[in-house]
């Protein structure tokens, strides 16, 4: 992975992470609300993975915006 490709992850996994303490959710209460797994999604935010498609509409569908949404950072 190229420095630049870690530096989105790193800015999408942070974006998450601000949407997701703005709405007071925990990781369990967001994941409770899109069906994946806290550590799938701490692990997002820490930019340790790169998420698939359908996991970005799940985030995405959680927090009740598109996906272009969500990835307008």
């Amino acid at each position: 992975m190229q420095e630049t490709d870690f530096e989105e992850l790193k800015r999408l996994g942070e974006r998450i992470k601000s949407l997701r303490k703005s709405k007071k959710y925990t990781l369990t209460e967001l994941c409770y609300k899109n069906g994946l797994e806290p550590s799938t999604l701490s692990r997002i935010e820490q930019a340790i993975v790169e998420p698939k498609y359908l996991t970005l509409l799940k985030i995405a569908s959680a927090f009740n915006m598109s996906v272009a949404e969500l990835l307008n950072f």
